[in-house]
């Protein structure tokens, strides 16, 4: 039996929390030796340091010296929305297959950027960590199989408490901490691709795409709040309008708990209708509820726990890397860049208060 290979992997930018997460998958990856991490602001990365026992030779405040010492297949990327096509652009030419947290980007001619930076040979994923939901891997396989018949609809609802309640593998924070950070944090800060619009939109977005097959609205109406003495929204309804039908995407800062402790209301995840029937998957439960014509009292079906590869995104980034197989789903380009779009043409809309089209 042929053994794999070793896959080095480092971490780079440390704007968004979710980079605990990725590092945690790749420290228990079989297969992933993590040879270095890289922020410009050091106490970053001390919680990383402690949690996965690094080495200070392996610690890098320039990213240069990260990628030129350590010498990575992997790079993992977690900067600001507004700065993953500036950190793409850096990175890509070190000749490493690249894992962006998401969003996409702050726009798609950005998204387009990063595309363009890649060498031909080399993979870019966009991380969405819903697609390592099972409740949601269920749903898609059973609209796969023609459960519910064509998708028409999909609706979305999405979001948390907040995006600074969270630190690394989701430890809490208290009241007293995000007032404190929220005045310097990017999530709150328009120039940096800051609100929820750009942090959640992209996650209703991109996976309905998949659910729908990659088919692309013809049109995106998007409105959102206006906090007092906030910069940016958190709080944004928006409709797409298809050939097919309506769809609709909501991102919420300050639900009333976080779905993956308690879920809020309304739950966060997704309801899907279709020709011949409609189903409901929700964030983190273990089962979906699924209405046919055959069957049209709602019934729940249990939702078998994940298996490798498709248990988190190094796993399954690693997995192609290893077969020369292209990503599918929601980490795929092709998915992604039509979430993107979507997104786009809403930031577009709630600037302008106007419902904008999208380009055949």
């Amino acid at each position: 039996m042929k053994r794999k290979r070793t896959w080095k992997i480092a971490g780079i930018n440390f704007d968004h929390f979710h980079m605990g997460d990725l590092l945690r998958y790749a420290h228990e990856h079989p297969n992933v030796e993590l040879v270095g991490i890289s922020d410009e602001q050091p106490a970053r990365m001390e919680e990383a340091v402690r949690k996965f026992r690094l080495p200070r030779e392996r610690v890098f405040q320039d990213y240069r010296q990260c990628l030129e010492q350590t010498k990575p297949d992997v790079v993992i990327l977690c900067p600001a929305a507004a700065r993953h096509g500036e950190w793409v652009k850096k990175v890509a030419p070190y000749g490493v297959h690249l894992m962006v947290e998401k969003p996409f980007a702050a726009s798609l001619k950005e998204a387009d950027a990063m595309i363009r930076a890649m060498p031909a040979d080399r993979t870019l994923m966009i991380n969405w960590p819903l697609q390592w939901v099972a409740s949601h891997q269920k749903g898609y396989a059973l609209v796969s199989d023609g459960a519910i018949g064509e998708v028409l609809n999909v609706w979305h609802f999405g979001g948390n408490r907040g995006p600074l309640w969270h630190g690394a593998d989701k430890d809490e924070k208290t009241a007293a901490q995000v007032a404190a950070e929220k005045p310097n944090s990017w999530f709150y800060k328009k120039a940096h691709g800051g609100g929820s619009l750009l942090d959640y939109l992209g996650y209703g977005t991109t996976l309905s795409t998949w659910y729908q097959g990659g088919r692309r609205p013809l049109e995106v109406t998007a409105v959102t709040d206006a906090p007092p003495g906030l910069e940016v929204d958190e709080h944004s309804i928006v409709v797409a309008r298809y050939a097919h039908g309506l769809s609709k995407f909501e991102t919420r800062w300050g639900t009333f708990s976080d779905p993956w402790i308690l879920q809020p209301q309304p739950k966060c995840g997704f309801i899907i209708a279709g020709t011949e029937g409609t189903l409901s998957t929700y964030d983190y439960d273990d089962f979906i509820t699924v209405q046919t014509r055959r069957h049209p009292k709602p019934r729940k079906i249990s939702v078998a726990p994940l298996k490798a590869p498709f248990q988190n995104p190094v796993q399954y980034l690693l997995h192609c890397l290893d077969r020369g197989v292209p990503l599918e789903g929601p980490v795929s380009l092709r998915i992604s860049r039509i979430g993107q779009e979507i997104v786009d043409a809403a930031v577009r809309s709630a600037a302008s208060k106007r419902t904008v089209k999208l380009a055949p």
